[in-house]
């Protein structure tokens, strides 16, 4: 047992403020081995009950970006985005070669999904030939060239990886201040000097109320600004799928629809909201000039062109659209009762999508990249008796009947239109 991190645990048991070295020296010596779960687990216990300052979260966040490798992306209109998970969030297929179009820069680090919600590394993965297996080196030189690049996190911050496992085994996932280090930790890692954070609220999100997920929204702001980086979120709802589809290949095909200008209209709202305050906060367009900017790349085509860029520089072929993955049967959801769509509950949507092979229940599971759920009605749509409320794809019949059980109980039909904006705020 070390002696001086059991001050440390006392010290923030009783509610005191640690100061910058003892921060880094915990991530230190956890890094190297030399502290026991049993006494880690202490202290993120007095963490949860106790929480830290501002300050406090900030130099824990860069200690633990420090803990592993950086890039160093250097001069230019360099911005990173993150989004908190929800179920169809495809807003980084469509936000970051949309503001690439308009002049930012990203070199972005993602992660595969694990759970309800899915990873943009597995998504990107469903493109025959897409790599995200890039050296930090060259996802740097793909940013610089194209203007947008997306490669695997794998050697970042691994301070985290070990404070993440812990967390999930103590029931302290949930401590405000351990999450915003968590994430914030990885995108300094990134390099890039600006965030823009997509924070969701609702069923299908971390944060299910819309109090905690505009609580996380300026934690993550304040943190970052603390840290010495420019920083922005955007809350967003996700009580049901963002979007209409909900599966690997399916959203890169509604993502490339979107681009296109063809996609589904909340998808498009909080993607341009997005990306609008990335170009912002890389310094390219002010608020307004955002917008106009967006606008334009949309209609001209040019920001279906950088996705269609970035993928082809990262290894896909000329027709990847047309190679997209595509299960070999369907079946359909009907709808009882006529009346409107008053619930749509995104967390049974994602199962029913995880249970036809689109997600993983652990890290080493396989994922389908064709399977997931395509949504014919989201709520407010008016529905009759018999019509198609969602379609299943999937490749393996022994997953059909429990996605199903999933499937019908996420749509409840009522005799009121309901609707929820897809842009709740933006926190600046």
């Amino acid at each position: 047992m070390n002696s001086w991190f059991k001050t440390l645990i006392l010290r923030k048991r009783d509610g005191d403020v640690i100061g910058e070295e003892d921060w880094r020296r915990f991530v230190g010596a956890l890094v190297a081995g030399e502290l026991p779960d049993y006494q880690v687990s202490a202290f993120l216990m007095a963490i949860y009950f106790r929480g830290m300052t501002t300050e406090e979260t900030a130099t824990l966040t860069q200690a633990m970006a420090s803990s592993g490798e950086q890039l160093s992306l250097g001069a230019g209109p360099y911005v990173d985005k993150h989004s908190t998970g929800g179920v169809g969030d495809k807003v980084t297929l469509v936000a970051v070669p949309w503001a690439a179009a308009c002049g930012a820069r990203v070199a972005k680090l993602s992660g595969r999904g694990l759970g309800f919600t899915g990873g943009t590394v597995d998504k990107l993965e469903a493109i025959p030939g897409f790599s995200c297996s890039l050296t930090a080196t060259r996802l740097k030189e793909l940013a610089d060239a194209v203007g947008c690049a997306i490669a695997e996190a794998r050697a970042i911050a691994p301070a985290d990886k070990i404070i993440y496992a812990l967390r999930d085994a103590t029931a302290t996932v949930e401590a405000l201040p351990l999450v915003v280090s968590s994430i914030l930790s990885k995108k300094i890692a990134g390099g890039a000097p600006a965030f823009v954070f997509d924070v969701k609220a609702g069923r299908g999100a971390f944060a299910r109320d819309e109090k905690r997920a505009r609580d996380l929204a300026r934690a993550l702001v304040a943190a970052a600004k603390a840290a010495g980086r420019r920083a922005t979120a955007v809350l967003t709802a996700m009580d049901q799928p963002l979007g209409r589809a909900v599966g690997n290949g399916l959203e890169v095909a509604e993502a490339a629809a979107t681009l296109r200008g063809e996609g589904p209209g909340d998808v498009l709202e909080v993607s341009a909201a997005v990306a609008a305050e990335m170009l912002v906060s890389a310094g390219v367009a002010g608020p307004e000039g955002a917008r106009t900017r967006l606008a334009r790349a949309l209609e001209a085509g040019d920001a279906f062109a950088k996705l269609d860029e970035m993928a082809r520089a990262q290894g896909a072929p000329r027709e990847w659209r047309q190679r997209l993955p595509r299960a070999a049967a369907s079946a359909n959801v009907f709808a009882e009762d006529g009346g409107y769509v008053s619930l749509l509950d995104a967390f049974a949507v994602a199962r029913a999508a995880n249970a036809l092979g689109a997600g993983r229940a652990t890290k080493e599971d396989e994922i389908d990249p064709a399977a997931g759920v395509v949504l014919h009605k989201k709520t407010g749509d008016a529905v009759s008796p018999g019509d198609v409320l969602m379609t299943l794809h999937y490749d393996d019949d022994r997953r059909l009947a429990e996605a199903l059980r999933y499937a019908r109980a996420a749509a409840e039909v009522g005799d009121r239109p309901t609707s929820r904006p897809a842009v709740l705020e933006v926190l600046r």
